[in-house]
């Protein structure tokens, strides 16, 4: 199944902490297919925190939703994500944003990923890998959702992608 992920952190070297989140993944058997630039976006729900590097990045695994969700948690507390404070600063934020056109609603997981289509942090990065990706429940282009999108927050280019 191929699915788009979100990558975040401002905590420590941001930049390795998103180099070393995909590093783990692929040695998970994770198949990269394309990872965005890297961007430094302005923290949305807790403002008075570091700014985030953020990425996204298409992969292929033969795992279903919630198998990857599991693996991408425990990648996260190998790195050393701790959760005190919600929506709080992080070394290591890795997030399901779709799944092929597969709708999950449970406790544990939500996809296409809730709000996706209000964020600029994941909207500018993933509309530069694959504008033409439909999101499956709004029927609407990632591209197009970034063109009508009404977030503020800042979103600048670092660097382009490694691989």
């Amino acid at each position: 199944m191929k699915y788009f992920l979100i990558f975040g952190s401002n905590l420590g070297d941001r930049e390795k902490n998103l180099t070393d989140a995909l590093s783990l993944l692929e040695k998970e058997g994770v198949e990269v297919i394309s990872v965005s630039s890297l961007y430094e976006t302005q923290p949305v729900d807790l403002p008075s925190q570091p700014w985030f590097y953020n990425q996204v990045v298409e992969v292929k695994s033969n795992v279903n939703p919630k198998l990857l969700l599991e693996l991408i948690k425990k990648i996260e507390k190998k790195m050393g994500r701790e959760y005190h404070v919600n929506k709080g600063p992080r070394v290591i934020d890795m997030d399901i944003l779709l799944a092929e056109d597969t709708i999950v609603q449970t406790k544990e997981l939500i996809i296409p990923h809730p709000r996706m289509e209000e964020r600029n942090f994941v909207l500018v990065p993933f509309a530069e890998i694959s504008p033409d990706t439909v999101h499956p429940m709004l029927d609407e282009r990632i591209g197009d959702l970034l063109r009508k999108s009404n977030d503020s927050s800042l979103v600048k280019k670092i660097s382009t992608p490694i691989c």
